[in-house]
Protein backbone atom coordinates (compact mmCIF):
# COMPACT_ATOMS: atom_id res chain seq x y z
CA UNK A 1 0.00 0.00 0.00
CA UNK A 2 1.59 3.38 -0.98
CA UNK A 3 1.53 6.32 0.41
CA UNK A 4 -1.36 8.15 -1.15
CA UNK A 5 -3.44 5.13 -1.10
CA UNK A 6 -3.21 4.58 2.85
CA UNK A 7 -3.90 8.25 3.37
CA UNK A 8 -7.34 7.57 1.14
CA UNK A 9 -8.24 4.97 3.75
CA UNK A 10 -8.58 7.82 6.17
CA UNK A 11 -11.70 9.94 4.86
CA UNK A 12 -11.28 13.26 7.07
CA UNK A 13 -7.76 13.62 5.59
CA UNK A 14 -9.87 14.93 2.20
CA UNK A 15 -10.59 17.88 4.21
CA UNK A 16 -7.58 19.74 3.72
CA UNK A 17 -6.99 20.28 7.14
CA UNK A 18 -3.79 18.95 8.89
CA UNK A 19 -4.53 16.84 11.32
CA UNK A 20 -1.93 16.93 14.15
CA UNK A 21 -3.76 15.84 17.16
CA UNK A 22 -3.59 12.24 17.11
CA UNK A 23 -2.78 11.84 20.70
CA UNK A 24 -5.70 12.76 21.72
CA UNK A 25 -7.85 10.15 18.95
CA UNK A 26 -6.76 8.64 15.95
CA UNK A 27 -8.84 8.46 12.35
CA UNK A 28 -10.40 5.40 11.36
CA UNK A 29 -9.88 3.89 8.03
CA UNK A 30 -12.70 2.69 5.74
CA UNK A 31 -13.08 -0.42 6.44
CA UNK A 32 -13.78 0.51 10.21
CA UNK A 33 -16.64 3.08 9.73
CA UNK A 34 -17.81 0.78 7.20
CA UNK A 35 -18.08 -2.22 9.71
CA UNK A 36 -20.03 0.24 12.23
CA UNK A 37 -22.33 1.15 9.47
CA UNK A 38 -22.86 -2.45 8.58
CA UNK A 39 -23.38 -4.36 12.05
CA UNK A 40 -25.82 -1.40 13.13
CA UNK A 41 -27.71 -1.62 9.78
CA UNK A 42 -28.25 -5.65 9.97
CA UNK A 43 -28.18 -6.28 13.53
CA UNK A 44 -29.33 -2.83 14.97
CA UNK A 45 -28.82 -3.49 19.12
CA UNK A 46 -29.55 -6.97 19.02
CA UNK A 47 -27.59 -8.54 22.20
CA UNK A 48 -25.40 -11.36 22.12
CA UNK A 49 -27.62 -14.38 22.67
CA UNK A 50 -27.33 -17.80 21.69
CA UNK A 51 -31.09 -18.77 21.84
CA UNK A 52 -31.04 -17.33 18.05
CA UNK A 53 -29.09 -16.56 14.94
CA UNK A 54 -28.65 -13.13 15.25
CA UNK A 55 -27.62 -13.42 18.69
CA UNK A 56 -25.08 -15.92 18.36
CA UNK A 57 -23.70 -13.92 15.47
CA UNK A 58 -22.93 -11.05 18.04
CA UNK A 59 -21.46 -13.61 20.49
CA UNK A 60 -18.66 -14.89 17.84
CA UNK A 61 -18.35 -10.93 16.71
CA UNK A 62 -17.32 -10.64 20.53
CA UNK A 63 -15.28 -13.66 20.71
CA UNK A 64 -13.16 -12.46 17.95
CA UNK A 65 -12.83 -8.98 18.82
CA UNK A 66 -11.27 -10.72 21.64
CA UNK A 67 -9.17 -12.52 19.71
CA UNK A 68 -8.32 -9.62 17.36
CA UNK A 69 -7.37 -7.82 20.65
CA UNK A 70 -5.54 -10.09 22.28
CA UNK A 71 -2.87 -11.15 18.83
CA UNK A 72 -2.32 -7.34 19.05
CA UNK A 73 -1.01 -7.65 22.06
CA UNK A 74 0.68 -11.11 21.42
CA UNK A 75 -1.60 -12.27 24.26
CA UNK A 76 -3.96 -15.20 24.77
CA UNK A 77 -7.54 -14.37 24.53
CA UNK A 78 -9.30 -15.35 27.92
CA UNK A 79 -6.33 -12.62 29.31
CA UNK A 80 -8.24 -9.81 27.81
CA UNK A 81 -10.80 -7.45 28.70
CA UNK A 82 -12.65 -4.88 26.36
CA UNK A 83 -14.51 -2.02 27.83
CA UNK A 84 -15.45 1.82 26.99
CA UNK A 85 -12.44 2.95 28.56
CA UNK A 86 -9.11 2.39 29.81
CA UNK A 87 -9.78 4.95 32.38
CA UNK A 88 -12.68 2.84 33.15
CA UNK A 89 -11.24 -0.93 32.83
CA UNK A 90 -8.07 0.54 35.63
CA UNK A 91 -10.44 1.92 38.31
CA UNK A 92 -12.89 -1.52 37.97
CA UNK A 93 -9.05 -3.01 38.46
CA UNK A 94 -8.01 -0.49 41.81
CA UNK A 95 -11.79 -2.07 43.14
CA UNK A 96 -10.53 -5.49 43.63
CA UNK A 97 -6.89 -3.36 44.96
CA UNK A 98 -8.79 -2.08 46.85
CA UNK A 99 -10.02 -5.34 48.54
CA UNK A 100 -6.10 -6.85 48.62
CA UNK A 101 -4.15 -3.88 49.90
CA UNK A 102 -4.72 -1.04 52.72
CA UNK A 103 -2.19 0.27 56.12
CA UNK A 104 1.38 -0.94 55.38
CA UNK A 105 0.99 -1.13 51.60
CA UNK A 106 2.31 1.49 49.35
CA UNK A 107 2.43 2.23 45.34
CA UNK A 108 4.42 4.16 43.04
CA UNK A 109 3.22 6.29 40.04
CA UNK A 110 5.67 7.19 37.74
CA UNK A 111 5.67 10.94 36.84
CA UNK A 112 4.68 10.69 33.33
CA UNK A 113 1.28 9.84 34.00
CA UNK A 114 -1.88 10.18 32.66
CA UNK A 115 -4.30 9.82 34.88
CA UNK A 116 -6.13 7.06 33.86
CA UNK A 117 -3.14 5.48 35.43
CA UNK A 118 -2.57 7.80 38.56
CA UNK A 119 -5.85 8.87 39.79
CA UNK A 120 -7.14 4.71 40.07
CA UNK A 121 -3.97 4.18 42.70
CA UNK A 122 -4.71 7.31 44.15
CA UNK A 123 -8.07 5.93 45.64
CA UNK A 124 -6.37 3.34 47.53
CA UNK A 125 -5.50 6.22 49.94
CA UNK A 126 -8.72 6.03 51.05
CA UNK A 127 -8.58 2.31 52.31
CA UNK A 128 -5.11 3.27 53.77
CA UNK A 129 -2.29 2.74 50.60
CA UNK A 130 0.87 5.10 50.58
CA UNK A 131 1.25 6.80 47.48
CA UNK A 132 4.43 7.83 46.82
CA UNK A 133 5.58 9.21 43.12
CA UNK A 134 8.96 8.50 40.42
CA UNK A 135 9.49 11.85 39.39
CA UNK A 136 11.28 12.51 35.84
CA UNK A 137 14.56 14.04 36.27
CA UNK A 138 14.31 17.40 34.02
CA UNK A 139 14.54 18.83 31.65
CA UNK A 140 14.21 15.80 29.30
CA UNK A 141 11.98 14.00 32.02
CA UNK A 142 13.30 10.97 31.97
CA UNK A 143 12.61 8.33 34.37
CA UNK A 144 15.71 6.97 35.98
CA UNK A 145 15.63 3.69 37.76
CA UNK A 146 18.33 4.89 40.49
CA UNK A 147 15.15 7.09 41.48
CA UNK A 148 12.69 3.92 41.57
CA UNK A 149 14.93 1.90 43.32
CA UNK A 150 15.10 4.78 46.03
CA UNK A 151 11.51 4.76 46.35
CA UNK A 152 10.75 0.53 46.40
CA UNK A 153 10.12 -1.23 49.21
CA UNK A 154 9.29 -4.51 50.98
CA UNK A 155 5.68 -2.38 51.16
CA UNK A 156 5.49 -2.19 47.64
CA UNK A 157 2.82 -3.77 45.93
CA UNK A 158 2.00 -2.19 42.62
CA UNK A 159 4.27 0.16 40.34
CA UNK A 160 2.32 2.42 37.43
CA UNK A 161 3.94 3.18 34.51
CA UNK A 162 3.75 4.70 31.03
CA UNK A 163 5.08 2.99 28.01
CA UNK A 164 4.78 6.78 26.49
CA UNK A 165 3.81 9.83 28.06
CA UNK A 166 0.80 11.12 26.04
CA UNK A 167 2.19 15.03 26.79
CA UNK A 168 5.62 14.94 26.33
CA UNK A 169 6.03 11.90 24.06
CA UNK A 170 8.91 10.36 26.20
CA UNK A 171 9.60 6.56 25.74
CA UNK A 172 9.79 4.28 28.87
CA UNK A 173 11.94 1.47 28.51
CA UNK A 174 9.44 -0.85 29.94
CA UNK A 175 11.53 -4.55 29.87
CA UNK A 176 13.50 -2.87 32.27
CA UNK A 177 11.15 -1.03 34.77
CA UNK A 178 9.16 -4.21 35.04
CA UNK A 179 12.46 -6.11 35.54
CA UNK A 180 13.31 -3.57 38.59
CA UNK A 181 10.06 -3.85 39.99
CA UNK A 182 9.58 -7.64 39.86
CA UNK A 183 12.90 -7.76 41.43
CA UNK A 184 11.54 -6.20 44.19
CA UNK A 185 8.44 -8.35 44.97
CA UNK A 186 6.15 -5.46 43.17
CA UNK A 187 3.61 -5.59 39.96
CA UNK A 188 3.46 -2.91 37.18
CA UNK A 189 0.88 -1.80 35.46
CA UNK A 190 1.76 -0.50 32.13
CA UNK A 191 -0.33 2.41 30.61
CA UNK A 192 0.53 1.60 26.68
CA UNK A 193 -2.41 4.21 25.44
CA UNK A 194 0.08 6.30 23.71
CA UNK A 195 2.65 4.19 22.67
CA UNK A 196 0.45 1.62 21.08
CA UNK A 197 -0.32 3.44 17.98
CA UNK A 198 4.29 3.70 17.41
CA UNK A 199 4.82 0.35 18.23
CA UNK A 200 2.16 -2.44 19.00
CA UNK A 201 2.47 -3.97 22.55
CA UNK A 202 4.09 -7.27 23.27
CA UNK A 203 2.81 -8.15 26.73
CA UNK A 204 5.85 -11.22 26.59
CA UNK A 205 8.25 -9.10 25.74
CA UNK A 206 7.52 -6.28 28.61
CA UNK A 207 7.05 -8.82 31.59
CA UNK A 208 4.35 -6.54 33.18
CA UNK A 209 1.83 -7.69 35.08
CA UNK A 210 -1.51 -5.60 33.72
CA UNK A 211 -1.53 -3.77 30.31
CA UNK A 212 -4.26 -1.40 29.13
CA UNK A 213 -4.63 0.32 25.59
CA UNK A 214 -6.94 1.95 23.73
CA UNK A 215 -8.32 1.07 20.37
CA UNK A 216 -9.70 4.40 19.48
CA UNK A 217 -5.84 5.48 19.82
CA UNK A 218 -5.28 3.16 17.24
CA UNK A 219 -7.21 4.23 14.40
CA UNK A 220 -10.41 2.04 16.22
CA UNK A 221 -13.49 3.65 17.43
CA UNK A 222 -13.77 4.94 21.09
CA UNK A 223 -12.96 1.49 23.25
CA UNK A 224 -11.00 0.20 26.03
CA UNK A 225 -8.67 -2.97 26.61
CA UNK A 226 -6.97 -4.49 29.66
CA UNK A 227 -4.27 -7.22 29.66
CA UNK A 228 -3.92 -9.17 33.22
CA UNK A 229 -1.36 -11.69 33.26
CA UNK A 230 -3.18 -14.95 33.45
CA UNK A 231 -1.62 -16.17 36.97
CA UNK A 232 -2.90 -12.91 38.44
CA UNK A 233 -6.97 -13.64 37.14
CA UNK A 234 -7.99 -15.90 39.56
CA UNK A 235 -7.06 -13.84 43.04
CA UNK A 236 -8.35 -10.62 41.82
CA UNK A 237 -11.67 -9.77 43.46
CA UNK A 238 -12.81 -7.60 40.79
CA UNK A 239 -16.92 -6.84 41.72
CA UNK A 240 -18.50 -8.68 39.58
CA UNK A 241 -21.97 -10.32 38.79
CA UNK A 242 -22.80 -13.28 40.83
CA UNK A 243 -22.95 -15.75 38.38
CA UNK A 244 -19.51 -14.85 36.64
CA UNK A 245 -17.10 -16.91 37.65
CA UNK A 246 -13.59 -16.45 39.38
CA UNK A 247 -10.91 -15.78 37.39
CA UNK A 248 -13.58 -15.49 34.19
CA UNK A 249 -11.68 -11.88 32.07
CA UNK A 250 -15.49 -11.47 31.63
CA UNK A 251 -16.33 -10.11 35.19
CA UNK A 252 -14.71 -7.36 34.93
CA UNK A 253 -16.82 -6.18 31.82
CA UNK A 254 -19.73 -4.95 32.66
CA UNK A 255 -22.68 -4.59 31.43
CA UNK A 256 -23.79 -4.69 27.58
CA UNK A 257 -20.39 -4.07 25.32
CA UNK A 258 -21.01 -1.89 22.06
CA UNK A 259 -20.95 -4.51 19.81
CA UNK A 260 -20.85 -1.63 16.82
CA UNK A 261 -17.99 -0.62 17.87
CA UNK A 262 -16.20 -4.12 18.42
CA UNK A 263 -16.99 -4.63 14.67
CA UNK A 264 -15.58 -1.25 14.08
CA UNK A 265 -12.37 -2.32 16.10
CA UNK A 266 -11.95 -5.53 14.20
CA UNK A 267 -12.38 -3.35 10.71
CA UNK A 268 -9.12 -1.64 11.92
CA UNK A 269 -7.42 -4.72 12.66
CA UNK A 270 -8.21 -5.67 9.27
CA UNK A 271 -6.72 -2.68 7.48
CA UNK A 272 -3.29 -3.20 10.11
CA UNK A 273 -2.87 -6.87 8.20
CA UNK A 274 -3.34 -5.30 5.00
CA UNK A 275 -0.68 -2.83 6.00
CA UNK A 276 1.03 -5.45 6.68
CA UNK A 277 1.02 -7.00 3.80
CA UNK A 278 -0.58 -10.36 5.08
CA UNK A 279 -3.36 -12.27 3.43
CA UNK A 280 -4.98 -13.14 7.23
CA UNK A 281 -4.97 -11.35 10.40
CA UNK A 282 -2.28 -13.02 12.78
CA UNK A 283 0.48 -11.60 14.99
CA UNK A 284 3.00 -11.45 12.19
CA UNK A 285 0.77 -9.44 10.12
CA UNK A 286 0.39 -6.98 12.88
CA UNK A 287 4.20 -6.86 13.55
CA UNK A 288 5.07 -6.25 9.77
CA UNK A 289 2.19 -3.30 10.23
CA UNK A 290 3.67 -1.78 13.49
CA UNK A 291 6.96 -1.88 11.35
CA UNK A 292 5.84 -0.05 8.21
CA UNK A 293 4.57 2.15 10.90
CA UNK A 294 7.61 3.17 12.37
CA UNK A 295 8.97 3.51 9.15
CA UNK A 296 6.58 5.91 7.77
CA UNK A 297 6.77 7.65 11.14
CA UNK A 298 10.89 8.24 11.29
CA UNK A 299 10.90 11.10 8.65
CA UNK A 300 7.84 13.16 9.83
CA UNK A 301 8.77 12.85 13.48
CA UNK A 302 12.37 14.06 12.56
CA UNK A 303 11.01 16.97 10.83
CA UNK A 304 8.64 17.82 12.90
CA UNK A 305 10.90 17.79 16.25
CA UNK A 306 13.80 19.74 14.35
CA UNK A 307 11.55 22.52 12.81
CA UNK A 308 9.76 23.15 16.47
CA UNK A 309 13.74 23.03 17.80
CA UNK A 310 14.64 25.52 15.57
CA UNK A 311 11.57 27.71 15.17
CA UNK A 312 11.93 31.39 16.94
CA UNK A 313 10.25 31.69 20.11
CA UNK A 314 9.44 28.10 20.72
CA UNK A 315 10.04 26.10 23.41
CA UNK A 316 10.16 22.37 23.15
CA UNK A 317 9.86 19.90 26.48
CA UNK A 318 10.83 16.59 26.88
CA UNK A 319 14.11 15.28 24.72
CA UNK A 320 15.52 17.34 22.13
CA UNK A 321 16.39 14.45 20.24
CA UNK A 322 14.37 11.47 18.57
CA UNK A 323 16.08 8.65 20.32
CA UNK A 324 13.55 8.07 23.44
CA UNK A 325 10.48 9.71 22.31
CA UNK A 326 7.15 8.98 19.86
CA UNK A 327 6.35 11.88 17.17
CA UNK A 328 4.65 13.67 19.65
CA UNK A 329 5.96 17.01 21.17
CA UNK A 330 4.95 19.76 23.26
CA UNK A 331 5.85 23.18 22.97
CA UNK A 332 4.98 26.81 23.92
CA UNK A 333 5.27 29.93 21.92
CA UNK A 334 6.69 33.00 23.65
CA UNK A 335 4.16 35.20 24.99
CA UNK A 336 1.44 33.46 23.69
CA UNK A 337 -1.12 31.37 25.64
CA UNK A 338 -1.40 27.11 24.89
CA UNK A 339 -5.02 27.90 23.88
CA UNK A 340 -4.55 31.15 21.40
CA UNK A 341 -1.60 29.10 19.72
CA UNK A 342 -3.88 26.01 18.91
CA UNK A 343 -6.74 28.36 18.01
CA UNK A 344 -4.46 30.71 15.82
CA UNK A 345 -3.20 27.14 14.40
CA UNK A 346 -6.80 25.95 13.70
CA UNK A 347 -8.08 28.74 11.97
CA UNK A 348 -5.26 28.16 9.22
CA UNK A 349 -6.25 24.48 9.06
CA UNK A 350 -3.51 22.75 11.67
CA UNK A 351 -4.90 21.24 14.27
CA UNK A 352 -2.63 20.75 16.97
CA UNK A 353 -4.31 20.65 20.68
CA UNK A 354 -3.27 22.45 24.03
CA UNK A 355 -4.17 21.99 27.49
CA UNK A 356 -2.74 19.69 30.19
CA UNK A 357 -4.21 16.40 28.43
CA UNK A 358 -4.70 14.68 31.96
CA UNK A 359 -1.19 14.46 32.49
CA UNK A 360 -1.31 16.39 35.82
CA UNK A 361 2.04 15.27 37.41
CA UNK A 362 4.36 16.16 34.90
CA UNK A 363 3.36 19.23 34.03
CA UNK A 364 2.71 20.42 37.17
CA UNK A 365 6.71 19.39 37.91
CA UNK A 366 7.41 21.16 34.29
CA UNK A 367 5.68 24.08 36.35
CA UNK A 368 3.06 24.46 33.16
CA UNK A 369 0.10 23.45 35.31
CA UNK A 370 -3.15 23.76 34.58
CA UNK A 371 -2.66 26.19 31.15
CA UNK A 372 -0.62 23.32 29.75
CA UNK A 373 1.27 23.16 26.80
CA UNK A 374 0.64 23.31 22.69
CA UNK A 375 0.92 19.52 21.74
CA UNK A 376 1.47 17.91 17.87
CA UNK A 377 0.98 14.45 17.36
CA UNK A 378 1.36 12.12 14.38
CA UNK A 379 0.23 8.84 13.34
CA UNK A 380 1.31 7.14 10.09
CA UNK A 381 -0.76 8.97 7.66
CA UNK A 382 0.62 12.25 8.65
CA UNK A 383 2.89 13.77 5.75
CA UNK A 384 5.92 16.09 5.85
CA UNK A 385 3.70 18.74 4.41
CA UNK A 386 1.34 18.66 7.69
CA UNK A 387 4.33 19.28 9.81
CA UNK A 388 5.66 21.98 7.40
CA UNK A 389 2.21 24.04 7.57
CA UNK A 390 2.55 23.55 11.30
CA UNK A 391 6.13 25.21 11.03
CA UNK A 392 4.61 27.99 8.61
CA UNK A 393 1.75 28.97 10.49
CA UNK A 394 3.85 29.34 13.62
CA UNK A 395 6.14 31.86 12.24
CA UNK A 396 2.90 34.08 11.42
CA UNK A 397 0.96 35.83 13.93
Amino acid sequence: MNFDTLRAQFPPLASGRAYLDNAAGGLLPLRSIAAVTEHLTRLGATNAMPGHAPGREVLALKKRAREGTALFLKADAEDVALGPSTTALTFRLAAAFARLWGPGDEVILSGLEHEANASPWRELERVGVTVRVWHARQPEMHLHPDDLAALLSPQTRLVAVTASSNALGVKVDIPAVTAQVRAAGAWTVVDAVHAAPHAFPDVQAWGADFVAFSPYKVWGPHLGALWVAPHHRAHLPWPKLSFVPPGDITGIEYGTPQFELLAGWLGTLDYLRELGGHAVLTRAALEAASARIAELERPITENLLSGLLNAPGVTVYGPHSTQGRVGTVAFRVEGEAPELTAARLSAEGVDVAAGHFYAVQPLKDLGLYPQGVVRASIAHYTSLEDVERLLEGLMRD
